[in-house]
């Protein structure tokens, strides 16, 4: 598929909202859940938890969405109708969608179904058709996607909603995108566009044509797929649809450069970044300079291919630290919501506690027996409510303690799996390990092993950091182990093709696509002997006053299209080679004046600097160099570099 971004993808969410719809839905919670703090019956409750939870699966906020959805669930599985349960049960499968649980979502929506079509409410069953043929579609289920869309669009068709006819065709035109049968995607699209034109819904009517603007692209007809991007762009324009018109902007930018019309590209790429910024969306912003820059090499411009390189670089690193709150996720979400909820009770009676003293300072030579009792009760309540705010906050610092212990156990175990420093110096006397995580554990990890008279040692890089990559690297450690003591294996191309197939085999167990694995630089050292492979991790060898660098094959250790063999590199070094092998987090780090990335020409200059020093300083000077290059900056990813010398 080409570098440019679908405008109309109704298929990757369950509700279609606008930031007002959102902000109008926000005071209806807040309205819900103060009634939802004095309704005194089970039935009550139920009913306005199941309208917290439809608002908030209108927002698109699964998590929260479920927590009051799951207890309506719970008593309208007891009490309710089966039109009660069946609704309910679609909401939670939405609040599922919106958490990416798939087939918690579809296994729901399925109970639905049975209920709606039991029910004979053909509508509902057409919109659980499509929402089970979404779910199908995010897990890459092409087949089963098509087979709910289709269902949807009969039912629609019976009930004559034509919104509804539209938008499942829409559907049904993305399938066929995928599979690449542009023809019949276009078709569907095209039947669409007349469906929306009958009803009048021009910002629909902007994304169909988007869409079509795209599948004109994939044909390679650039005049047609201008022309359509150009009327979807007007539309968008009227109705402020910046997130869209981003997109489209995007899209009608990357055709003219397959076009190699440059400065029609840049401008509506330029447009579509301003757009971008505007809005506040990095995602979009980013994935415009990945086309600038992309432009630029193309016109052999490589200053501002590089230029615009590293500003999408900075944005993933900033969409990704957005993003990285998975382990405080893990926090009981069931406990954040009644903390949120009696923290809006104590301010109700925060407010009704304000206006009894106003009426009080009016009546207050009439009323003031009765003001002293009101006055007594209110400071019982505000009593009771420090009580229970005090036993909440215990409740709290509990759990991020125990989050934190958990995390400093895990890194106990990680630092189990590491060599100890002592083994290191058994075997190689003259050497450092400079080991630096990002967080408290770490995805890199160094290994050693020795076998048959050879030291086999080895810096590696696993996807991610933190807790996620930690329990990547266990893996892949484990992997490592196996594929020498199991399998007997000393050569390092040999080793990492065992490893590969191992780290896949544990992958693939999963219900969900794995795609995690590891970079890494392999040694294998005998006498003078020196055995190289490596993954995407070069080998720099230093001989009197000059680097030697041997490039590693591109490909990870996991899961990866068209896999070769690694390639294993002999060498025979002399007395004084000094050998380094290391992950990327030494040279990617940002720092300096300008806050740019170290790296590797200003490493090697570095490594070539102090090689009249012993290895101990060498790692002292590298440590002391990284810090200060870092500054005040975050760590951008965990650090290990392996020095050794012969």
């Amino acid at each position: 598929m080409p570098k440019f971004i679908f405008s109309f993808l109704l298929i990757c969410s369950f509700i279609t909202t606008s930031s007002t719809v959102c902000a109008q839905n926000s005071d209806i919670i807040d309205s819900l859940k103060i009634e939802l703090n004095y309704a005194e019956y089970d039935s009550t409750q139920a009913a306005i938890n199941f309208k917290i939870c439809k608002a908030y699966a209108t927002q698109q906020n699964g998590e929260q969405g479920l927590f009051h959805g799951l207890k309506a669930f719970d008593y309208f599985q007891l009490y309710g109708s089966k039109k009660q349960l069946a609704d309910v049960l679609n909401a939670i499968s939405h609040c599922y969608g919106y958490s990416n649980q798939y087939q918690l979502c579809i296994e729901y929506n399925m109970k639905a179904l049975a209920l709606y079509e039991n029910l004979k409410d053909t509508a509902s069953q057409g919109n659980s058709h499509s929402q089970i043929g979404v779910a199908y579609y995010h897990l890459k289920n092409w087949d089963k996607a098509a087979e709910f869309f289709t269902n949807a669009l009969k039912l629609a068709s019976l009930t004559k909603n034509k919104n509804n006819q539209a938008r499942f065709m829409n559907n049904i035109g993305l399938i066929f995108e995928q599979n690449d049968d542009f023809d019949t995607a276009l078709e569907y699209y095209t039947k669409a566009l007349i469906i929306k034109h009958e009803i009048g819904d021009s910002l629909s009517i902007s994304r169909t044509l988007a869409n079509m603007g795209n599948i004109y692209f994939e044909k390679k007809e650039f005049d047609k797929a201008i022309d359509i991007y150009e009327k979807s762009i007007l539309i968008k324009r009227k109705f402020n649809d910046y997130g869209g018109l981003s997109n489209v902007l995007q899209n009608l930018g990357y055709t003219y450069l397959r076009m190699k019309k440059y400065a029609t590209s840049i401008k509506y790429i330029n447009e579509a970044i301003t757009i971008a910024k505007e809005g506040n969306d990095l995602a979009r912003e980013q994935q415009a300079y990945d086309k600038l820059s992309e432009l630029y090499n193309e016109v052999k411009d490589y200053k501002n291919a590089l230029k615009y390189v590293e500003l999408s670089y900075k944005l993933k690193d900033s969409l990704a630290s957005i993003n990285k709150a998975e382990l405080i996720a893990e926090l009981d979400n069931r406990f954040q919501m009644e903390k949120k909820d009696k923290e809006i009770a104590l301010q109700q009676v925060e407010i009704e506690k304000q206006n009894t003293e106003v009426k009080l300072q009016s009546r207050q030579k009439i009323w003031f027996a009765i003001g002293l009792v009101l006055a007594l009760i209110l400071l019982l309540v505000a009593y009771r409510g420090f009580k229970l705010k005090q036993k909440a906050n215990l409740i709290i610092e509990e759990k991020n303690r125990e989050i934190m212990d958990s995390i400093n156990y895990a890194k106990r175990i990680q630092s189990a799996i590491l060599p100890p420093e002592k083994v290191v110096k058994e075997y190689l006397s003259q050497s450092f390990i400079l080991y630096k995580p990002k967080d408290i554990v770490a995805g890199d990890f160094y290994w050693l092993e020795h076998r048959d008279g050879k030291i086999l040692f080895a810096a590696a890089d696993c996807t991610g950091h933190g807790v996620p990559g930690a329990m990547v690297s266990v893996v892949c450690n484990n992997a490592l182990n196996r594929s020498v003591r199991e399998h007997g294996l000393t050569e390092p191309g040999m080793i990492l093709n065992k490893t590969r197939e191992i780290v896949v085999e544990e992958f693939e167990k999963s219900d969900e696509e794995v795609n995690d694995g590891m970079d890494i630089a392999l040694c294998t050292l005998e006498d003078n002997i020196l055995h190289y492979a490596g993954a995407h991790n070069p080998l720099w060898i230093i001989r009197k006053g000059e680097l030697m660098e041997t490039k590693a094959n591109k490909q990870p250790i996991g899961k990866f299209d068209n896999q070769l063999p690694y390639t294993t590199h002999i060498f025979e070094l002399e007395k004084g080679d000094s050998v380094y092998v290391f992950s990327d987090g030494y040279v990617d780090q940002f720092g300096g004046e300008k806050g740019k990335k170290y790296k590797a020409q200003a490493f090697k200059k570095l490594l070539l600097s102090i090689q009249e020093k012993s290895m101990e300083e060498q790692k002292s000077i590298i440590d002391n160099t990284f810090e200060s290059w870092k500054g005040n900056l975050e760590q951008v990813d965990d650090v290990c570099v392996i020095g050794v010398k012969i």
